[in-house]
């Protein structure tokens, strides 16, 4: 992939995904009741909600602002947990169709990582180790 391609890659990967992470903290705040049933129909409890709102808006900010690409890193493996169990948590309780969030979290969170190193200044030591 050439260095534009890769930068348009990474830069609407990167915003689709904070894009979804932000518009799921909102709902969090704004229909806080559906929240927490649709957590406690997954089986997880309800003081999950704070905590989040939090994790997304801060992990959506490590990752756009970089100003750590340590705590970018944390970000995506942070992403990459949540997606990959909230996924399977949807399996688990037999409603499939719940897990398409998830599922394309997961493939925008794989774009902007692999990408992240052709357009940020200081490159991430993982990009590497995650194609190998």
């Amino acid at each position: 992939m050439g260095k534009p391609a890769a930068t348009y890659t990474y830069w609407i990967s990167t915003a689709l995904l904070s894009l979804l992470y932000l518009t799921s903290a909102i709902a969090y705040v704004t229909k806080g009741a559906w929240v927490r049933q649709a957590l406690a129909d997954l089986g997880y409890p309800a003081y999950l909600v704070p905590v989040m709102i939090a994790v997304k808006v801060l992990g959506a900010a490590a990752i756009l602002s970089r100003f750590s690409v340590h705590l970018s890193d944390l970000a995506y493996a942070g992403m990459f947990y949540h997606l990959l169990l909230s996924g399977l948590a949807h399996v688990g309780v037999r409603k499939p169709g719940g897990a398409l969030p998830a599922a394309v979290g997961l493939a925008l969170l794989a774009a902007s990582f692999l990408t992240q190193n052709a357009v940020r200044e200081v490159p991430s030591p993982y990009v590497l180790t995650a194609l190998l």
